[in-house]
This record gives C-alpha cells, structure tokens and sequence, in this order.
C-alpha cells in the first residue's frame, strides 16, 4: 500500500491492536452482494468481533456487520452473513499452516475501497494476555505525558 491517496477506509477494528499482537497483514478482496456493496458506500460497517476461518481451502469473515441498504424494499442482504475472501492459494496455505500453531488467529483489521474494489487487510494475531494489555496502556500513558511535557516547555 505505497499509494494511499486512491484508498477509502470504511471501517477498522480498533481493539485489535489492543487486544492482539499483530504478526502478518494480508490484503484480501471480499465477495459482496450489490446492496452490502450500497451500504459500504454509506459506511455502515462494523469489524468489531468480526475473525476470519479457513473451510476446505477458502477463507470466510464471520461476523462482519453489514447494515442493510435503507433503499433496498426486497432483496436486502443478511448482516452477519459469512463473507469469501478472496486469496491466492500459496497465502491460504500459509495461513492455514500458521492458525493450526497454537494461540494465532485471523482477525481482520480495515475494510476500504481501493480503486473502486473493496478490500480487507487480514491480520495473523496472537492474543495479548491481561498484563500485556497493562503494558500497553502504561507505555501509552508515558508517550502522552512526555508529549505533554514537550508541548508545555
């Protein structure tokens, strides 16, 4: 992702960096019905307890929200439904090699339209235990009053 300037967000998962660590990102095209499509266009998505499972060689986002398209009467598409992604083979296999390890997972991180397709960055992640997270808020708490400290002199 060199050039940002063609490159939409539409949704993130905030917690995820909180929650895990983050080994790879992979970048995956999403098989969509038109009105999710619609819907994405108005930024009504949600990857808040969305992972992603390999079954038989393809790769599925579970509980992924989608809002409904309000200007949709009939047709309209199911939010949570499970989601293809969409990988070369090599990249399944090395994430199927890399989640039958202990303790990794697949979660995804963005969802964004680039160059008018919308895409997913899928993270390999490893759960953060509770002291780990501690870690975290006490380093993020340091940065901030040192940045405080520099903005007051």
């Amino acid at each position: 992702m060199a050039d940002q300037s063609h490159i939409k967000i539409i949704a993130q998962n905030r917690k995820a960096r909180f929650d895990y660590f983050i080994d790879d990102e992979y970048e995956a095209g999403i098989v969509l019905k038109g009105t999710e499509v619609k819907s994405l266009r108005l930024g009504k998505a949600n990857l808040k307890d969305a992972y992603a499972k390999i079954n038989n060689g393809e790769v599925f986002v579970h509980q992924m929200h989608i809002s409904e398209y309000p200007f949709t009467h009939y047709g309209n598409h199911q939010t949570n439904r499970p989601r293809k992604l969409l990988l070369h083979k090599r990249e399944i296999k090395r994430l199927l090699g890399k989640t039958q390890e202990k303790g990794f997972t697949l979660i995804p991180l963005n969802l964004y339209f680039k160059k008018g397709k919308v895409k997913l960055t899928l993270a390999m992640a490893r759960g953060k235990q509770k002291y780990d997270k501690r870690e975290a808020i006490r380093k993020r708490d340091e940065r901030r009053d040192m940045d405080r400290d520099l903005k007051g002199s």
